[in-house]
């Protein structure tokens, strides 16, 4: 998903061919909410398009071959982008003109309560959609979704419970432990404490690596954890007084100042090299980001990395597969947003990609409560990140917490580690760049 909160890869335009079950076609008014393909015939042939950014796992876990062999007549073609925010101004874009929808966008979550507060006439309603409970996703993650009607316009993809990840050869080169449960200990209970291990990794450090990849990437780590973080609770921004944002600015700045990270905006093409070039011995890691690592350190990383418990818990990230109401098979492709993101395929993504899911039948699968990652030296992913799921206590989202972010990430924090640009003038710069943008 701003630097967008989910992995991201180059734009790509791939087609699979896929069919509706007799049941996804049967004739309805092209006038309802539900939507139709406007065709009387079961076995019409159709096209349904998806939209969305970074890597949701649908095509890497095999769910678009697995439905094209249950249902043969519906070709599905995706579009992934790599920029979530440009994909979310165009989105917005597209939303108000009523055209060059795909009949299934994906919202990542820091988006979300825009979409359901003021631009939720423009999507389908899936709760009332066939098979769809708003009880099977976790309470915090449906309401998310849910416009003051009560309408339910997207349907939980995943969830970002934290963890850290990190190179067990770098750590031990630098004189750490690299067990688990002792790297662990090393930050256990505050993020500063993950700072006080990076100066101790940077003083040691093997020649030419940093302790981590970003300070922005801590930024939205440490932030993930405060109860109090953009917005409140009626959804009014509150970014420049909050204790969140405070706390988690003052630590992005230190660990910068300290330069024990590498100074990379994350999800570009230098930090996915510097992977493979081991530059750096750890990430903040929510779910979705073993499966980053794991592309992008390629074979050479495997058995080079493990996954730690975080300092604190928290949520980066997440989206939800909404069904704008412009789109052409709104029916279709409410049933197909329905299937992809049902446990069973749920618990199949976070095996392939490590998206945990966000449904409660998807976190209790055993594919997920068992899971270990080989390539991350047999670490007990289920279990850990099952366990930073159940502590998650979700802060408030407003309307402009993802354009927030991204102005603070972006060109605030990057500009510190960038340029050296003064802490204070980087904030200034910040907040009207953000009173440009969203008029607070």
């Amino acid at each position: 998903m701003r630097t967008t909160t989910r992995p991201r890869r180059a734009a790509v335009l791939a087609t699979a061919v896929l069919a509706t079950s007799a049941l996804l076609l049967t004739a309805c008014s092209s006038g309802s909410d539900s939507g139709s393909s406007g065709s009387g015939d079961a076995n019409a042939k159709i096209t349904l398009t998806v939209g969305d950014f970074g890597t949701f796992g649908y095509k890497e876990a095999g769910l678009y071959d697995e439905y094209m062999a249950a249902h043969p007549n519906v070709t599905i073609k995706y579009d992934t982008v790599q920029d979530g925010q440009k994909y979310w101004d165009a989105l917005t874009t597209h939303l108000a003109s009523g055209s060059g929808l795909a009949d299934i966008q994906a919202v990542e979550v820091g988006y979300i309560a825009q979409a359901a507060n003021t631009l939720g006439d423009k999507f389908v309603d899936l709760g009332k959609t066939d098979g769809i409970n708003p009880s099977n996703w976790l309470d915090w993650k449906s309401k998310q979704a849910t416009t003051a009607k009560g309408a339910l316009i997207g349907l939980g993809t995943d969830i970002g419970p934290m963890a850290v990840c990190y190179r067990t050869d770098l750590f031990q080169q630098a004189g750490l432990p690299t067990d688990r449960t002792e790297v662990g200990k090393l930050w256990a209970g505050d993020w500063s404490k993950f700072v006080e291990a990076g100066k101790t990794y940077q003083a040691h450090a093997p020649a030419g690596t940093f302790f981590t990849d970003s300070a922005s990437g801590l930024f939205n780590a440490a932030l993930s954890a405060e109860p109090v973080q953009y917005s409140d609770a009626s959804g009014k921004l509150v970014y420049k007084d909050s204790p969140g944002v405070k706390k988690a600015w003052d630590l992005a700045v230190s660990a910068s100042q300290a330069k024990i990270s590498a100074g990379l905006r994350q999800f570009q093409d230098p930090w996915n090299a510097a992977f493979a070039n081991a530059k750096f011995a750890t990430v903040v890691c929510p779910s979705w980001m073993t499966g980053v690592i794991s592309k992008y350190a390629g074979d050479s990383g495997k058995g080079k990395w493990d996954v730690a418990a975080p300092p604190a818990a928290g949520n980066w990230g997440g989206a939800f597969l909404t069904v704008p109401k412009a789109g052409k098979h709104t029916k279709e492709a409410a049933a197909l947003a329905a299937w992809l993101t049902a446990p069973e395929q749920q618990a199949k993504v976070f095996t392939k990609v490590g998206n945990l899911p966000s449904t409660v039948g998807g976190l209790q699968q055993s594919a997920v409560q068992g899971a270990k990652a080989e390539y991350f030296t047999n670490a007990p992913t289920g279990q850990i990140f099952a366990a930073s799921a159940q502590s998650i206590k979700p802060a408030p989202i407003g309307e402009q917490d993802g354009n927030v972010k991204t102005i603070i990430t972006d060109n605030g924090v990057l500009d510190i580690e960038e340029h050296g640009t003064d802490p204070a003038k980087a904030w200034s710069n910040v907040t009207k760049l953000i009173d440009d943008k969203v008029g607070h």
